[in-house]
């Protein structure tokens, strides 16, 4: 059977799972939402190319994919098997007027050729609609998985200020062994919100679940779907750093979460509805007031384990669950795709940050933390600079200019003069001259630079004698001088005396004065 095409980040995390976490394929294949033989196929595949974890994990993408892909497998082609029908599919276009499953059958072989007869085609159909509504019990071992969702029904805070009512989000997570539950309020749904509120409940815990189950809300999943959703960027860091997995639940099937939606009803009755007479004036005070129902809630004998949330926890998830990391996560809020403009900057929040002029117009990913912004390409950072949230301003580094614009940015109004009078007195004074006339020194920058190049060409002694005829007839920029050098000019002796005034016109009758106008 022919396997799916992975990104190299899908590939760099079947061999994390695989060599660090030490999962299994099917939890593995379950974890990424790919089939079995995918994740075989490239176990085998970094097998062949004699790698490890320490090897894998600091490669670049290009290198790690020709590592992998770069030459022809030994294996050879795999056979492709018959398309499987989707019986949900199925089952969903049955219900509108007209449709049967003849003329299903007859748009799947025209989709798939070479795809199962009408008989093999109803089976499968029939078999799938016998299971159908079927709920498989979950076996839920400890420590293994961490159930998180937000609570419907929201809570609200009062602004001491203006006395406005402001409804907050109630965050909810559960132990599926234990049912052991934290809960907390936080202003948003937002990223940092929903990722602070599981730092927070991992530290409550004192440990890390082998695997987060997520509703697919926005802050946590960016790309819906059933069999293939996309983790957000930040939340994968965020997993990654505790060492565990994030298995969103599939869209419209409460049933994957069952342990939370319990839990938050849970928390419902249990702690909004112990709440309903009091008031709060900040989230400070209202997540302490939870916290002290939060003991009385895990305390509480459950009727049906005969214990409570705390013992099952002490027994079962406790001591299967991982150690928290001595280093705290970094929250980095990222942008995506940001495209290298031709001043090799790209635009972050409106502030302009550079990267190698090598990148020009190639896709890179910004990290944003609350001090630092790194900038990575193809999975490896090019940059990183010292946030600066300013719209509108540029950070640059020099060593990722191009060395010409480097030069250029070297040179300021005191080195100009200083090298001028390398030269001569005349020189040096014409160049103190060019930068005073211009509205800003550097915008004299390029005549002084054009006259470096006139030393080059003419040599000192007669770039000197043109920059003290310049100076004599009041130039101000490199074309006068130019000339001069051009036309020999620097070459003819300079007038000893002032030019006379014209002489006074004699008097005569005819003439006028200017009496004569007032």
């Amino acid at each position: 059977m022919a396997t799916e095409r992975l990104s190299v980040r899908q590939i760099r995390e079947i061999l994390r799972q695989k060599w660090v976490l030490g999962r299994s394929h099917r939890e593995v294949a379950e974890s990424l939402r790919i089939g079995l033989g995918t994740v075989s196929a490239v176990l085998q595949k970094a097998k062949q190319a004699e790698l490890d974890w320490p090897t894998a994990h600091t490669m670049t993408e290009e290198a790690l994919e020709a590592r992998l892909y770069g030459r022809p497998s030994a294996a050879g082609p795999e056979r492709s098997t018959r398309p499987w029908p989707d019986c949900s599919y199925i089952h969903s276009e049955r219900r509108k007027p007209g449709v049967t499953l003849q003329l299903l059958h007859l748009e799947y072989l025209e989709k798939h050729p070479d795809g199962y007869r009408y008989t093999q085609y109803c089976e499968i159909y029939g078999r799938w609609l016998k299971h159908r509504g079927l709920s498989m019990r979950q076996v839920h071992r400890g420590g293994e998985k961490l159930f998180v969702d937000y609570s419907g029904k929201k809570p609200t805070i009062i602004d001491p200020a203006t006395g406005e009512v402001i409804e907050v989000e109630l965050f909810v997570a559960v132990l599926g062994a234990s049912n052991y539950t934290y809960a907390e309020a936080t202003r948003t749904q937002q990223v940092h919100d929903w990722v602070a509120s599981h730092q927070r409940a991992f530290a409550f815990f004192g440990g890390v679940p082998a695997a987060v189950v997520p509703d697919q809300l926005k802050s946590g999943v960016t790309v819906p779907c059933r069999y293939e959703p996309g983790i957000q960027r930040t939340y994968e860091e965020l997993a990654q750093h505790y060492t565990t997995v994030i298995l969103p639940a599939r869209p419209k099937r409460p049933r994957d979460k069952a342990k939370v939606e319990a839990g938050v009803q849970v928390a419902q009755r249990w702690i909004l509805a112990c709440l309903r007479h009091e008031r709060f004036f900040s989230l400070a005070e209202f997540n302490a007031r939870i916290a002290q129902l939060l003991d009385t809630l895990n305390a509480k004998t459950m009727r049906t384990y005969r214990a409570s949330r705390h013992q099952l926890f002490a027994q079962l998830d406790q001591p299967a669950l991982r150690p928290l990391p001595t280093e705290p996560f970094i929250f980095g809020d990222w942008t995506i795709d940001a495209r290298v403009n031709i001043d090799y900057h790209i635009d972050v929040h409106r502030h302009y940050y550079s990267v190698p002029y090598q990148l020009l117009h190639e896709l890179v990913d910004a990290r944003l933390t609350a001090t630092t912004v790194e900038i990575f390409h193809r999975g490896q950072r090019v940059a990183a600079h010292l946030r600066d949230d300013r719209p509108g301003r540029h950070t640059t580094d020099p060593a990722h200019m191009p060395k010409s614009h480097r030069q250029h940015l070297e040179w300021s109004p005191s080195r100009l003069v200083h090298w001028a009078s390398t030269i001569g007195p005349h020189t040096a004074a014409l160049v103190e001259a060019i930068l005073a006339d211009r509205p800003h020194p550097e915008q004299g920058y390029r005549s002084c630079l054009g006259l470096l190049r006139l030393a080059k060409r003419y040599g000192h002694d007669r770039l000197e004698a043109a920059c003290a005829r310049g100076l004599a007839v009041n130039a101000r920029s490199y074309r006068h001088v130019d000339s001069i050098l051009k036309h020999g000019l620097d070459r003819a002796p300079l007038a000893s005396e002032a030019p006379q005034p014209l002489p006074l016109a004699p008097a005569h009758e005819n003439l006028r004065g200017r009496d004569y106008y007032l």
